[in-house]
């Protein structure tokens, strides 16, 4: 298994009851049973990657680009990109505008 993939098993993997965490290929959350990343898990993740918010997106994208090969896989339905999108990555972006010049 390569670093990559080593990185990406936090998320997925069972750390404990109560956790927030994925489950895979049907991208629920093993708490709460909403789909991942619930709204506890983004909170998680965003305390987690506070001070680095364009890894958090990348981790995310990453885990994105799993959700979607495992949906096709599994052939749950039409994969929709920009629901994924929306669900995986545009919560990720920074809250206050861009500094000014």
């Amino acid at each position: 298994m390569d670093g990559a993939r080593r990185g990406r098993s936090a998320a997925v993997r069972a750390d404990g009851p109560g956790r927030h965490l994925a489950a895979r290929p049907a991208w629920r959350c093993r708490a709460c049973a909403a789909p991942w990343p619930c709204q506890p898990a983004k909170l998680s993740l965003r305390r987690e990657y506070a001070h680095d918010r364009p890894a958090l997106a990348i981790y995310l994208c990453l885990l994105m680009h799993d959700a979607i090969a495992d949906a096709l896989r599994v052939g749950t339905g039409p994969v929709e990109p920009a629901a994924y999108f929306t669900r995986f990555l545009a919560w990720t972006r920074h809250d206050r505008p861009p500094p000014t010049r």
